[in-house]
């Protein structure tokens, strides 16, 4: 459950409406909408209802109005944590039933909290549409009789380890909370941080809790949003039965505008336990959400920093050489807003530098201005984003009901389309002046503990409160408690669980294939409800091809070649691409190069023209290779403050061994970075062949419209096939070895565990698909039950095995509580040695219902779509794989089920990998019985320990 505005960011997107012809250069105005039916309740609760039947499901979401800026100083946080406990138990629907029960009926669910309200959403199949309103207003009206002491303490912990995995334990983490405390005065509503502070998540009580919800969780406060494969009368009479019982609640005054000015510009500084790059944020007071100055903010942002042609990237980047990239940007909330300067520097620049280079950009900015087509590129990138925006019926219901709660009207769309084709040059002046210039800002300097010189001369150290790590205490050991004893809330209707309705039929979209004269394969899906494209040219090789000494080479030669071509610079070709609403990348993978794009479709010839001048006419220019090479290696730093990633790359390095260029990381090391010439990369480049690549298309594009797109690309790219090495493979190990990486004071402990399985093409990569689902798929799997719901250690657990031609690794994964490093592990060592022989005929069943189920729902977006194609291109299944694989997990039974889980689930051969504080867990995981090995976050052994014998 993120507790910030990302989960979001279709929300805020800028939008506008336009429809031109290939070759004009002026937009003709269109208005943009939603189809929508509003009614109001008696409760007060705002109802917005949409059809879509392009699938057979449902997306329903319930917005409160309430989130972080209606907490007190002293309970922060209290808005998300009651999101948590929200989601566990209520009267009429059984405990840990939305997060179990949900998934189980081929659903997914979340919710999210920020500054200034708190969404619950779902999506499912439409034969348990009547469940989830009757699970979704269950939650809403009648759950705060089932909270107990028990739970509470539970959810504390979960909630204060996904603060450990955000905030504590990630570089950069307590940026956020250092700029809040200092732009916003004391007592402001957005003065503190939306996941608040652990003292005061541990002090909350039940009474806390029955206060808020009584304050705040009234039907009047709320909207709802239907949308998807429904009946609108239907749908209102569910309505009604569901949710028109539930009490409107107290009246909750609003909120007006909270804008702050500063009376001198604040410069803090903060080391860094985590960080290996300085960061620089400047930020500016702005305007809240809805005032028509946020959208000229918003394109202002865009043209200080957005393309290579922006004056802050001239002088940060491009000349200063100070940084890979320089972010410009506004971020209005319903009180204020914040517009933000954020710069992650290269390794060891001084961050005054980097304020010097930003102000340099800015007077450029007020002298030179920007162009025409700077302007109008943007407009034409924020069509196509509108688009993208609502392509699922999901997004469909955030925009509606965001709109509706926050601006008064769910069809603020077309207004927001409106204002963004309205924005002028004088605008975007306008604001800059009224906001930026020569104005007071908070400017924070976060660099890395060892290297404090690097910070702004005179700015002053900022504080911030740092759990300390301890042994277990006795409010950290919860466990799920007992029920609740209360009397029901009485209701009209009878609010036991409803039965499924008519169960939908899940249809596999008509896969087109087709072959270019030069040997490409080309594959679609024609899908017409957007006027959208989205596809993907994959060649074959990728980090496979990689030299092991200059291993990154191809991800880096993937990079390179978006950054012009013979004929346009860089600068030029971002700007062809915009202009066109369109984006193209380049990007190196493990075992191929993918070019993807998204597009307009009356804009899609041209687009793929520009993709065939970026394949075969490449730059190569010496400055761009060296620019790029520095943001390369200042990536590589920057990965080695996040544990996550030191456990991943030191989990494939055991997994594959010191032979197989998958033990490399596909972006190389520093070392092998060094080692990667210009010459490289042309070199490289010679091996990219039409031979075994695909051109895969989806959306509002026909067969013969894409064949006929492609013929000149087809024409004139040739080559010959390229053999990919093979690659050797590690022995199969009879023994269970147990790796540490230290990094110190780590809040939390990074678990990898899992051994080689199957690759993608193994006739049982399907079986081992469906035989994980009940241990690690999704929330309502065993480690994510027992890990977090259950004992509270973490966020989140899960298991998966990746989709690769090579060998792939079977794998369980989670950051838990530093001092539940241990209990963990041994959860998770028994549950797998268990899972096996305890594996019933209802495991069975649930499997079966649970994926046929998830099929009716999993291949709505255009990027879904793009995976079925790539399935059937990549790995040879055929056109109608989905029905094939459903039947042969109708066919299995459970001897099938307990087979594959002895094959590839074996709990004795799998490699753990810790990565954590040595100082506190060390000894601790010596305690599980294995030979313990560390390593440094490099993957080199330091010391072996044999633990039986200590």
């Amino acid at each position: 459950m993120k507790y910030s505005s990302i989960i979001f960011s279709t929300l805020f997107i800028l939008l506008m409406g336009s429809c031109k012809d290939n070759n004009s250069g002026n937009p003709e105005t269109k208005e943009f909408s939603i189809e929508y039916e509003k009614f109001t309740l008696d409760n007060g609760l705002e109802v917005i209802l949409h059809v879509d039947k392009s699938d057979p499901i449902v997306a329903v979401a319930t917005m409160m109005h309430v989130g972080s800026n209606r907490e007190k100083p002293g309970k922060t946080g209290f808005a998300h944590f009651f999101e948590h406990m929200s989601f566990n138990d209520s009267e009429n629907v059984p405990v840990g039933a939305n997060r179990k029960m949900i998934p189980e009926w081929g659903g997914s669910r979340n919710g999210g909290t920020w500054s200034d309200g708190t969404v619950y959403y779902e999506v499912v199949p439409k034969d348990a549409f009547e469940k989830i309103l009757w699970i979704d207003s269950d939650r809403f009206g009648y759950m705060i009789n089932t909270v107990t002491e028990a739970a509470l303490e539970r959810e504390k912990q979960v909630v204060k380890n996904e603060k450990r995995q955000r905030v504590d334990n990630a570089p950069y983490g307590y940026t956020d909370e250092i700029i809040r405390k200092n732009l916003y005065p004391e007592g402001h509503p957005y003065s503190w941080t939306v996941i608040g502070s652990l003292p005061d998540l541990q002090a909350a009580t039940l009474e806390d809790v029955k206060e808020f919800y009584n304050e705040y969780y009234g039907a009047a406060n709320a909207s709802l949003v239907i949308a998807g494969d429904i009946n609108i009368e239907e749908t209102k009479q569910l309505v009604e039965k569901w949710f028109g019982e539930i009490p409107s609640g107290p009246k909750v005054a609003p909120l007006t505008p909270m804008p702050v000015t500063l009376s001198e510009t604040k410069s803090l500084s903060f080391a860094d336990n985590f960080a290996k790059l300085p960061e620089l944020r400047m930020v500016f007071p702005s305007v809240e959400q809805y005032n028509k100055d946020e959208y000229a903010l918003q394109v202002l942002g865009q043209l200080l920093s957005g393309s290579k042609k922006s004056p802050l990237y001239k002088t940060v980047v491009e000349e200063g050489k100070l940084a890979p990239n320089v972010g410009s940007y506004n971020n209005s909330s319903e009180l204020a807003g914040e517009f933000v300067f954020r710069v992650r520097a290269n390794e060891g620049v001084a961050l005054g530098d980097v304020k010097n280079a930003i102000n340099d950009g800015l007077n450029r900015f007020e002298t030179d201005g920007f162009s025409d087509n700077e302007l109008q590129r943007i407009k034409a990138e924020l069509e196509t984003q509108l688009y993208y925006g609502v392509a699922t019926v999901l997004n469909k219901a955030f925009q509606l009901v965001q709109d509706n709660e926050f601006g008064n009207d769910p069809g603020y769309i077309t207004k927001r389309a409106k204002y963004l084709q309205e924005i002028s040059r004088e605008d975007v002046m306008r604001v800059y002046e009224k906001y930026i210039k020569d104005r007071h800002y908070v400017m924070t300097s976060v660099v890395p503990a060892t290297s404090p010189e690097l910070a702004v001369s005179g700015a002053v150290e900022a504080t911030v409160w740092q759990e300390e790590i301890t042994a277990m205490k006795a409010n950290e050991m919860v466990a799920q408690g007992e029920e609740a004893e209360y009397d029901k809330t009485a209701t009209k209707y009878d609010r036991s669980e409803p039965p499924f309705g008519e169960a939908p039929l899940f249809k596999m979209p008509d896969v087109w294939e087709s072959s270019a004269v030069n040997g490409m394969k080309l594959l679609g899906i024609e899908n017409n409800e957007l006027p959208i494209v989205t596809f993907t040219i994959s060649i074959p090789g990728g980090h496979m091809l990689d030299p092991a000494e200059k291993a990154g080479l191809a991800v880096f030669t993937a990079d390179l070649m978006n950054e012009g071509t013979a004929n346009r610079t860089a600068a030029e070709l971002e700007e062809a691409v915009g202009l066109l609403g369109s984006g193209i990348s380049f990007n190196g993978s493990l075992e191929e190069i993918n070019i993807t794009g998204n597009c307009l479709s009356r804009n899609f010839e041209a687009t793929l023209a520009l993709v065939e001048e970026m394949l075969l006419q490449p730059r190569w220019d010496e400055a761009d290779y060296e620019r790029l090479k520095q943001e390369w290696k200042t990536g590589l730093k920057g990965r080695e403050a996040n544990p996550r990633a030191i456990a991943g790359l030191n989990f494939n390095k055991l997994m594959y061994g010191d032979d197989h260029i998958a033990s490399l990381p596909t972006k190389g090391t520093l070392e092998t970075a060094d080692n990667v010439t210009l010459d490289d990369v042309k070199s490289f480049y010679e091996m990219l062949s039409p031979i075994g690549a695909s051109l895969k298309v989806v959306g509002n594009i026909s067969k013969e419209e894409v064949e006929n797109a492609v013929s000149g690309l087809a024409t004139n790219w040739r080559g010959e096939a390229i053999e990919i090495p093979s690659q050797q493979l590690p022995q199969e190990t009879n023994e269970s070895v147990l790796y540490f990486v230290d990094v110190p004071n780590a809040k939390q402990s990074v678990l990898y565990v899992g051994s080689l399985a199957l690759s993608a093409d193994d006739p049982d990569a399907a079986r081992l698909d469906f035989a994980n689902e009940i241990l690690g798929g999704g929330s309502s799997g065993r480690l994510f039950q027992t890990l977090r719901i259950e004992k509270g250690y973490t966020y989140g657990a899960y298991s998966r095995i990746p989709s690769r031609t090579e060998v792939a690794p079977f794998s369980i994964v989670s950051s838990v509580r530093a001092n539940a490093t241990l209990p963990s592990l041994e959860i998770i060592r028994n549950m797998v040695q268990e899972y096996g022989p305890g594996f019933t005929e209802a495991d069975v069943e649930l499997t079966k219902n649970k994926i046929v189920k998830q099929n009716t729902r999993a291949y709505e977006s255009l990027g879904a779509k793009l995976g079925i194609l790539t399935n059937i291109d990549k790995f040879g299944k055929p056109k109608n794989y989905i029905d094939l694989e459903q039947q042969e997990l109708m066919s299995m039974n459970l001897e099938d089920f307990k087979s594959v889980i002895d094959k590839y689930i074996q709990e004795d051969k799998m490699v753990y990998v810790v990565v954590g504080d040595k100082a506190s867990q060390f000894e601790e995981i010596k305690k599980l019985g294995k030979r313990v090995v560390e390593l440094d976050i490099y993957g080199n052994e330091i010391r072996a320990l044999e633990s039986r014998d200590l």
